[in-house]
């Protein structure tokens, strides 16, 4: 048997202590299950963290998601522990649940539910002539509500409240009934946790499109930040195009969906492969959300809470402007820039106009 190192010891031990006691699953069994972590017939996805992969346990012939950790990604097995440990003790229909753990000669392999309409942006994105069809809108905006519980679970409603950090299309998993679960809690943390800064992820690139403006200069996740990329969502699902599609003069999908609002024309921004068949006070509501999340000013944005009366129509879409504020931001003078620390000058005011695609930073 070969010996673990100290903190592998400390890993295991932790892991199985973590309050609700996941189920440790044997090494042989996941390799069984994955066919040897088959990259070609099993492998779901690869992550900044690591790989997923499909499996079938041997016993009972329960489907799993399998997520093989790279080793040298775990930078702090403290860090990666804490966040384990959030987790695991969330519960919630929308989210995708944890079952079970396995470590053995430093490898790190964790077992989730297996969600077999695969992800979110499958369905939005896939090349034409393939078998599948675009979805429905009704299907659209039952994904948008259950990721809007799932939010608002994590903002308000769980233990400790917990800031996901990575919300994209391909991190929103769909169930046999296309129901969406919130998964890939890489880097989730808690909020009263003060390592919520991005600058702890070293060398994990950003995903434009989705990382609000104001990270650029605190480095910080918040829950403002994550109602951004909810925004960024928002657009996606409706309109069928990434955040960074570029449509006429303008570069992002959400300057393009400005501009037709500004115009009043927003409901052209619906996906076209609908065809027409939505609900267009339905569109409309979730295109204004869209871009009120995706208001440039982060105190500006609304609230999860919010959120959730808007999309259940009881409440109005709040005021969106037909020109898309500036950011605004205070800039730090030069000692406080070199030393990363935004508390170390004295702020003044700075206007400019964001761009997401300088977006690559500290950040999956």
């Amino acid at each position: 048997m070969i010996s673990q190192s100290g903190s592998d010891k400390t890993l295991v031990n932790t892991l199985r202590n973590l309050p609700g006691t996941p189920k440790e699953y044997r090494f042989e069994d996941l390799k069984m299950a994955t066919n040897n972590f088959d990259d070609v017939k099993n492998k779901l996805g690869q992550g900044g963290f690591g790989a997923v992969y499909r499996g079938t346990l041997p016993k009972d012939k329960t489907q799993v998601a399998v997520k093989k950790f790279l080793r040298d990604k775990i930078s702090s097995t403290h860090d990666f522990l804490a966040e384990l440990t959030i987790i695991n003790s969330l519960r919630h229909k929308n989210l995708v649940r944890l079952l079970g753990w396995c470590h053995k000669n430093g490898i790190l392999l964790l077992v989730y539910e297996y969600m077999p309409n695969g992800s979110l942006d499958h369905h939005l994105f896939f090349k034409e002539g393939t078998n599948k069809t675009p979805l429905s809108w009704h299907l659209r905006y039952k994904i948008i509500s259950g990721l809007v519980a799932a939010l608002n679970y994590l903002h308000n409603e769980c233990d400790k409240k917990v800031i996901h950090r990575d919300l994209k299309a391909s991190n929103i998993m769909l169930d046999s009934d296309f129901n969406a679960r919130l998964g890939d809690f890489g880097l989730a943390r808690a909020i009263e946790n003060k390592k919520t800064s991005y600058a702890n992820l070293h060398g994990v690139p950003g995903t434009m499109g989705y990382i609000a403006p104001e990270c650029l200069y605190i480095g910080k996740a918040t829950r403002e930040s994550d109602v951004y990329g909810f925004g960024a969502v928002l657009l996606e699902v409706v309109c069928g195009q990434r955040p960074w599609t570029k449509n006429l003069d303008y570069q992002f999908l959400v300057d393009w969906v400005w501009h037709l609002h500004r115009q009043g024309r927003i409901l052209e921004a619906v996906d076209p492969r609908l065809e027409n068949e939505f609900e267009a006070e339905e569109a409309e509501r979730v295109l204004k959300l869209g871009l009120a999340c995706s208001h440039p000013i982060a105190s500006e944005r609304p609230k999860m809470q919010t959120i959730v009366q808007i999309i259940s129509g009881s409440v109005p879409v709040p005021y969106v402007p037909p020109f898309k504020p500036p950011f605004v931001w205070p800039a730090a003078d030069q000692s406080g820039a070199s030393s990363g620390d935004p508390s170390s000058s004295e702020p003044t005011a700075a206007t400019l106009e964001y761009s997401p695609i300088n977006t690559t930073f500290f950040a999956r």
